[in-house]
């Protein structure tokens, strides 16, 4: 069989592009393609150093920087790829990959990280924050994402077969296309992360510093408990604002490589985690270390982290709202009960997720529908 993968973009390494090199390895010889590819040479490893198919997006004046500013031609680009003579299409989406055209001979199988999050349910928070909510470039913007949002829901008919990353994306999915998804989580190096059974004294957090990511309110909510320290790790665009607000008691380190950053995971005696998630990987590396998780309890997390008294085997705790207070509640109740939470538990939990587990999940489930494709094309030339 011939087999095309479709990816959205190529610019870095993060959740999307580690779902895509654990799909390159189950098919290595499958081609590649991409509205851009802008991974340097020495780089490409996870890609198995493939030649990428790109579209006309990657020709572009300032696409390299400003590829993001092409959203509304990302549709037509994603189109004009030419998939015609493969027999199983794969897409990665988390924008407009899975608008790949596609012919009913054709299996075509889409790994959905999200909707797209600025189109649907996000729109009026993406509008906010890029201070496209308001004069003549908000009104441009808001008919732009209403042009995209239905061709987004035209094209899903494009699809054989949907999987989410969670059941949480696979309702976001139900509700935006009005289809039914299988939940394969994505894969997490597991096998990174070792389990440390002594804790200090300190809580942890670690993201890269955006508005949805509520680190704010974590800050917010230790300086009103200066007896408890707690360490931030992660920089971005709010991050000396966040800083700023920190108190004696708050630990701010910016960016920091990955060996620092596991160094803090495995002797946290806690990870505090507040955003609504798609997945989370970081509660997930978190519990591979055998370190608890304090967590939002919405989205993701509800299927990454066992709850203490709602499990035989807790793996953290969650709170109900994204405020200080909420945040401040489940801390003094971790500092209770936190001594019944079994490290080994957290690590046995974080191997639901590890990319050995991705790929059989993955294969079983393409090779099924690839029989069953099989089958019923058999049955028409029969008939």
């Amino acid at each position: 069989m011939k087999i095309a993968i479709i990816h959205d973009w190529l610019v870095g390494y993060a959740g999307g592009e580690k779902v895509l090199e654990e799909i390159l390895k189950i098919y290595p010889n499958a081609d590649l393609f991409s509205l851009v590819d802008y991974i340097p040479s020495n780089q490409r490893d996870f890609i198995l150093n493939k030649k990428v198919n790109t579209s006309f997006i990657q020709k572009l004046p300032m696409a390299k920087k400003k590829y993001r500013n092409y959203l509304a031609l990302m549709p037509i680009a994603i189109e004009q790829l030419d998939v015609s003579n493969y027999d199983v299409v794969i897409s990665s989406s988390h924008a407009v990959a899975k608008g790949i055209i596609t012919g009913p001979d054709q299996l075509h199988i889409s790994y959905i990280h999200s909707p797209i999050r600025y189109a649907w349910d996000l729109q009026h928070q993406y509008l906010k924050e890029s201070g496209l909510n308001k004069g003549l470039k908000g009104v441009l913007a808001k008919y732009m994402l209403h042009k995209i949002r239905n061709w987004d829901y035209r094209t899903s008919n494009g699809v054989d077969y949907f999987l989410s990353n969670s059941d949480f994306i696979g309702k976001r999915i139900w509700k935006v296309y009005r289809r039914e998804s299988n939940t394969i989580y994505p894969p997490v190096d597991i096998s990174a992360f070792t389990l440390e059974h002594k804790k200090e004294d300190f809580y942890l957090t670690a993201s890269r510093m955006v508005p949805y990511k509520k680190i704010n309110l974590i800050v917010e909510a230790f300086n009103k408990m200066p007896g408890k320290q707690l360490v931030v790790i992660g920089d971005g665009p709010d991050f000396e604002k966040i800083k700023a607000k920190a108190g004696s008691n708050i630990q701010m380190l910016g960016y920091q490589p990955f060996e620092v950053l596991k160094d803090h995971m495995q002797r946290a005696k806690a990870f505090v985690f507040a955003a609504e998630e798609d997945f989370g990987i970081t509660p997930v590396e978190a519990q591979a270390c055998g370190t608890p998780v304090i967590t939002y309890g919405k989205g993701g997390a509800l299927e990454t982290v066992n709850g203490f008294g709602e499990s035989q085997h807790p793996t953290g705790l969650f709170f109900e709202e994204q405020n200080e207070e909420s945040i401040i509640k489940a801390v003094q109740k971790y500092e209770e009960i936190g001594h019944l939470i079994s490290v080994n538990d957290c690590r046995e939990n974080s191997l639901r997720f590890s990319p050995e587990r991705f790929r059989e999940e993955f294969r079983d489930f393409v090779e099924e529908k690839v029989t069953e494709k099989q089958k019923t094309n058999l049955v028409k030339v029969e008939v």
